[in-house]
């Protein structure tokens, strides 16, 4: 949800909408940096969302942060851009802040996880008392983006600290993008039980619903309405009727108009989908 003239927009906009959860930025998503957020600010917006019932309310970091580049000055400058996107959630009660992995750039693959894990790790410490938690988001695989893989997110999470402030979140276009096939009943029980064995269910934490532009395997991140892309409705209807994630958050980061009409009807065809089972 925007934020566009006042953090508490967003809360308006989600109430407008009806939703039951709300991702939002809490800054430009094209910029590195932002001042601290004024205390009066943050207080209005945390009685907003409580007044709201609207629960979990969650951010999703700047675009620009890349933990993952062998340049040295990206590197820190990221780490340095992640430590103030954690502070500004932490003022605001956000949940969580969900972070793309990064790209490795020319480096290898491994060293760069490690990068990310050990830049991340040190802006969770930086932090230390804060209750907002930092979520890897699956990534689709495009140009050397790292995070598309079940076993990459394995990896960044095994060698993340501390380990109870880090969690995933899933991203249905990203994922298929990246090869994993929801797109029928049975692939749909396939990739999820390969996220179980692989990531495990206790580690995910919110849910990104999209449907892709591209075709399966693509690594090409472009999202489309539900329903109306390539991985279809069988795999949302599998989503909104998996025991196992009744209690994730799920938001919507389809194609936005101004007015969200285009929100409301992806909810009720989400909502509908739930209904019919």
């Amino acid at each position: 949800m925007s934020i566009a003239g006042r953090l508490t927009r967003a809360v308006e906009m989600g109430l407008n909408v009806g939703c039951d959860t709300i991702q939002l930025f809490t800054k430009s998503n094209h910029q590195l940096y932002a001042p601290p957020i004024a205390t009066a600010q943050a207080a209005e917006f945390r009685r907003a969302a409580a007044d709201s019932g609207i629960t979990p309310c969650f951010a999703h970091s700047a675009y620009l942060i890349n933990l993952g580049s062998p340049d040295p000055g990206t590197a820190k400058r990221s780490e340095q851009a992640l430590r103030i996107e954690l502070e500004r959630a932490e003022s605001l009660g956000l949940a969580f802040l969900v972070l793309h992995p990064g790209a490795r750039k020319e480096s290898g693959e491994e060293e760069c996880l490690q990068r990310i894990a050990a830049a991340a790790g040190r802006a969770l410490n930086a932090t230390a008392g804060a209750k907002v938690q930092l979520l890897y988001e699956t990534a689709a695989g495009q140009g050397s983006c790292v995070g598309h893989r079940f076993e990459q997110l394995a990896t960044l999470l095994q060698l993340t600290a501390p380990a109870e402030r880090v969690g995933i979140c899933f991203d249905t276009c990203h994922v298929f993008a990246a090869g994993y096939d929801l797109s029928t009943e049975a692939g749909y029980r396939q990739v999820m039980a390969e996220f179980s064995r692989i990531v495990g269910f206790n580690r995910l934490r919110a849910i990104h619903l999209n449907d892709s532009k591209k075709p399966l395997g693509s690594r090409v991140d472009r999202h489309e309405h539900i329903g109306q892309g390539a991985i279809g409705l069988t795999a949302f209807r599998g989503l909104m009727n998996d025991a196992r994630l009744r209690s994730i958050p799920m938001v919507l980061e389809t194609p936005k108009d101004d007015d969200c009409a285009e929100d409301i009807t992806n909810l009720a065809t989400l909502r509908g989908l739930l209904a019919a089972v």
